[in-house]
This record gives C-alpha cells, structure tokens and sequence, in this order.
C-alpha cells in the first residue's frame, strides 16, 4: 500500500492502529475458517482418513482404476496395478492420534483456502489503486482455482503413482516395505501442497508483468533456465523416481508457457493504451 494512501486513509479517519485491527479481524476470520473445516474433517474420520487420506494406497483408487481402463484399452497390461506390496503401520504411541490431527487440519485449510484468500484479499484491495484493482479483478477466483487444480492434481496424479513406485521398490525380495503412518501422511500432504502452490506460477507471472519486474522477452530469455530450475524443484519435492518428478514438471512447464502468453498480452494491452494516450495527447509529443 503506498504511503500516500496511508495518509490519504489516517485523513478520512483511519489510522495505523486501525489497519492492525482490521488485519487482526481478517485473520481471526480466516483462521475460524479453517478450524471450522478440521474440526469437521476431524469428526469426520472415516471419510477423510480412511478414504481420502489413505486412498492412493488401495487398489480400488480412482487413478488406478482409470490407469487400468486405458491399459485395457491399449493392450498395455502393465497399467494395471493390482498390487500395491506395503503395509501401513504406526511405531509412536502417539502416532495415529498426531496424524489424524494433521490431516484433519490440511484437509481443512485446503476446505477453507478460497475463504482465507478472499479475507487477505478483502485486506490488501483497499490499498490499491482504480487501475490495480480492474487489472486484478477475478484474483480470487483463479488463485483459488489454481490452488485446487494443484492439489487435485497432487492427489490423484502424483502421489498414487509416487506410492505405487515407492511400494514396488525393492532392494532385495527378503526386504518387506512397511511403512510408517507419519511418513505415508507426510508424503501425501507434501505433494498434495506442493502442487497447489506450484501452481500460482501463473498468477506470480501475471502480477510481476503488471508491476513491470518481468517481461515475455525475459520469460523466453530464461526459459532453459527456468526448465533447470522446474526439474530441481520437482526432484526436491517428489520422491527419488524420474517418473514423478517429470509428472510434476511437465504441467509446470506449460504454466510457464502459459505465463509468457499472459505476459505477451499484457504487453500489448499496454502498448495499445499508451498509443491511444499519445493519439489524444499529441501536444505532448
């Protein structure tokens, strides 16, 4: 927010202290919000964890099932996954307890995401300009969007087929895969999360154009970096297969793409409004 908006704003009767105590309001909504979901999610135990959480490690899954389908389709018997070789156990006495509280509270901040972005909205909107605010209209909307797109794709597409690869691993056949329920929780809210925010590239592209820091000249420019820098991250996040680490890559590589569109758009929108501007000011030549 700039400064003279603050001035502005401590004229007509707000003060510092005031924005405090609206943030303070704003969060405390928020975090309503999202404990609102876990509790729901907490209660409703046999649902989110039996078959949500602990759903990309039975058989019967959505992907596997559909993965199935299309090897059928194609001949490719080698689709259908009809074993997954791992048990899920707990070692910790407080194990299950500390997991069903963590996958309550991930399942209610995913619930609540869109509430909680349009309450920090709802914060930072007064702050902008007339001209900020139409060129972020519908922010809400496609952070949000994109946010649920990235966790659903996280969920169905990377972590079963992460636990498929992981399960199947196998040093030597006398070594049994048995895994620890705090890190099969982990390893799911891990790519369910990163996906999600993987994929706001395209709305960070958008706002960084607005604000001039980038252009699509530097997108193409650092495009083979970007590719580098893609594949890292992805290796850092999936686990240790190439398999999961592509499937994670490429849909962020083509919201790069994607962002360099948005960029190139931006740019002529931009042009063509300081043309129309020198057109009705040719005084100022």
């Amino acid at each position: 927010m700039a400064l003279d908006q603050y001035q502005e704003e401590e004229e007509e009767g707000m003060s510092f202290l005031d924005h405090l105590e609206a943030l303070r309001w704003h969060l405390l909504r928020s975090v309503a919000a999202v404990l609102i979901f876990t509790v729901i999610a907490f209660l409703a135990k046999s649902i989110v964890f039996g078959v949500i959480i602990l759903g990309p490690s039975k058989v019967d899954f959505l992907t596997y099932r559909v993965l199935c389908d299309i090897g059928n389709y194609l001949g490719i018997s080698a689709l259908c996954i009809d074993d997954l070789p791992f048990t899920i156990q707990s070692r910790q006495m407080t194990g299950q307890f500390s997991m069903h509280m963590t996958s309550s509270f991930v399942v209610g901040f995913i619930a609540a995401f869109p509430y909680v972005f349009w309450e920090v909205w709802k914060f930072i909107s007064p702050g902008l300009y007339d001209k900020e605010k139409n060129a972020a209209r519908g922010a809400v909307f496609f952070v949000s969007l994109l946010f649920l797109m990235g966790a659903a794709f996280g969920y169905y597409v990377l972590s079963p087929l992460s636990i498929n690869f992981l399960s199947n691993y196998q040093l030597d056949p006398s070594i049994t895969n048995e895994f620890d329920i705090t890190s099969y929780v982990t390893t799911l809210t891990m790519l369910v999360l990163a996906s999600a925010i993987m994929f706001q590239l395209p709305v960070v592209v958008y706002f960084l154009s607005m604000s001039g820091l980038v252009t699509s000249k530097m997108l193409k420019a650092y495009r083979r970096h970007s590719i580098v820098v893609i594949l890292v991250v992805s290796a850092i996040i999936t686990p240790p297969d190439v398999i999961s680490q592509l499937l994670i890559a490429m849909p962020i590589l083509v919201l790069y793409e994607i962002g360099i569109n948005i960029a190139k758009r931006l740019e002529k929108k931009r042009a063509l409004k300081e043309a129309e501007y020198q057109r009705n000011n040719p005084s100022e030549d």
